[in-house]
């Protein structure tokens, strides 16, 4: 899922922020209980000020991914309760 992910990462640059813990590392663990992981993988879409507006578990199909960033973007350029 790296080279997905990273590629994502490239082709939404400047519009989405995407960062990457490492659930092996003990600092980590307030962070997932915060949001509620329960698989590697496991991909949350925050809002700015720290709510989780979707999520998305397991290896999924790169489109996959790309839909629900393009729905959160278009959802927040429509006014909605997209990236905050």
């Amino acid at each position: 899922m790296a080279p997905v992910v990273h590629g994502l990462e490239t082709q939404y640059e400047q519009r989405v922020d995407f960062l990457y813990l490492n659930v092996a590392e003990a600092r980590n663990d307030s962070a997932m209980l915060a949001f509620g992981f329960r698989a590697t993988p496991h991909f949350f879409f925050v809002s700015a000020n720290g709510r989780v507006l979707a999520n998305v578990q397991g290896v999924v199909p790169e489109d996959s991914l790309r839909g629900a960033l393009d729905r959160l973007l278009a959802e927040h350029a429509a006014g909605g309760h997209a990236p905050e």
